[in-house]
């Protein structure tokens, strides 16, 4: 275990904020589940879901490893070849999304053969911000026309953004955001982003209008929850709560400031999806306000972190990387929390690292390990490169050596066959003659 940990590269920071957030998760995770026990097995029996969690995130620490170990440049040209394939699991997504517990879950898609759900979205946000960041880095010298930025930059976003946008707003209305954000923060041209901005708004009036033309169409089903998300968000009117926002806001008036106690929730049994999208509520009605605080604060600090690492980065793509991928994911959990104390209408985001489910944890695993990566110390990637040197070293050494032992055969050889050996000379024979 003492190895393993020194084999650690990177912020030990941010292992450890990690580490705590995957080790907390496995309490509400347990505790939520149990209505998901009952609707799904009858049972009531959350150990299987325990297991599930534990081996989702075992993966996950796993991914974070080995993506720490690869240099974050290899990312450049991964984002480029992988983009296309995005595309196309998202138009396969869209066209034969799976169907979860009865309801229209279009964003999901079953890995055949092992039967496990896949959000498609998920892979699509971390392979779009690289690809983002990369192009902005490359430019940077080069200098940023629209024109050009507009076909090798904006036309692919957008053609992510829009297979994602059908069966996801929020996703998509976060990605779009952090992307605006890294442009900003790639000193993409102000002038630029407020036309990018408009066309962001003309595409989302030009699908809601489609949606009021087309109704029936399964292209625009999720139209209608937006909307009455947002009425019920915006009117407050008694009684208009969201079933879910209702059972969310009872969790966490229960709790009060100290809580019921870890797995004493009472409201897990009522409210949907009470182990990813709000287990929040969970949370604070277990341990109250100093527990819903406590994970506030440790986000805050990983975000504070993140701007310290890039800061540090060595290089502006190590730096993009850093805001493009560590930002959505502290923006991501903020979401969640205010959807569940009802500052946002409800979204459907989870709280990173410690919700359940396995593509959203591993999708935050990879983008930490390559976060971490970004992270490594000089003198770690001094080290590294001393040892990549030590081992071509003896390499050399080793064929040296065997050079040697094959010219110093070749030269007894030699020896032996001289012309003043009178017993393996062959010319002796004709002297004597």
């Amino acid at each position: 275990m003492k190895e393993l940990i020194n084999n650690l590269k990177g912020d030990r920071v941010i292992w450890s904020f990690v580490a705590l957030l995957a080790l907390f998760s496995f309490m509400p995770v347990f505790s939520a589940s149990s209505n998901l026990a009952y609707v799904g097995q009858g049972t009531g029996n959350t150990i299987s879901f325990l297991i599930k969690h534990l081996a989702h995130i075992f993966i996950g620490l796993i991914i974070i490893y080995w993506v720490h170990k690869v240099p974050f440049h290899y990312y450049k040209g991964i984002s480029l070849i992988a983009l296309p394939v995005v595309w196309v699991l998202l138009a396969y997504t869209l066209i034969k999304g799976t169907v979860i517990a009865g309801a229209n879950a279009s964003r999901w898609i079953q890995v055949p053969f092992i039967r496990i759900s896949f959000q498609t979205s998920t892979l699509a946000t971390l392979i779009l911000l690289i690809f983002v960041a990369r192009y902005l880095s490359k430019k940077r010298e080069e200098g940023i026309t629209f024109q050009a930025s507009l076909l090798e930059l904006w036309v692919p976003v957008f053609i992510t953004l829009g297979f994602i946008l059908p069966a996801n707003f929020s996703t998509t209305a976060l990605i779009f955001s952090m992307i605006l954000m890294l442009t900003y923060v790639g000193k993409y041209p102000i002038k630029y982003l407020g036309l990018i901005i408009g066309a962001g708004f003309t595409v989302l009036i030009l699908f809601y209008g489609m949606s009021k033309a087309f109704p029936d169409s399964q292209l625009f089903s999720r139209v209608s929850t937006w909307e009455s998300r947002i009425e019920n968000f915006i009117t407050d009117k008694p009684g208009e709560d969201d079933y879910q926002i209702e059972k969310a806001k009872i969790a966490i008036a229960s709790g009060g400031v100290y809580g019921l106690g870890p797995g004493k929730s009472v409201q897990k049994h009522f409210l949907p999806q009470s182990s990813s999208d709000f287990i929040y509520a969970i949370i604070v009605e277990e341990w109250g306000l100093i527990g819903g605080f406590g994970i506030l604060i440790l986000y805050l600090l990983l975000f504070f972190r993140f701007v310290i690492a890039a800061h540090k980065a060595p290089s502006l793509f190590g730096k993009l990387l850093v805001v493009g991928l560590g930002f959505p994911m502290i923006f991501q959990a903020m979401i969640n929390m205010a959807v569940a104390v009802e500052l946002l209408p409800v979204t459907g985001q989870t709280l990173p690292l410690i919700s359940s489910g396995g593509s959203s944890i591993w999708m935050s695993c990879i983008a930490l390990g390559i976060i971490i990566n970004v992270t490594k110390k000089e003198e770690e990637i001094a080290q590294e490169i001393s040892d990549k040197a030590k081992r071509e070293a003896a390499l050399q050494k080793l064929i040296d050596k065997q050079l040697e032992e094959e010219n110093e055969a070749e030269f007894e050889a030699e020896e032996n066959y001289s012309i003043e050996d009178n017993t393996n000379n062959p010319m002796h024979a004709v002297r004597n003659k």
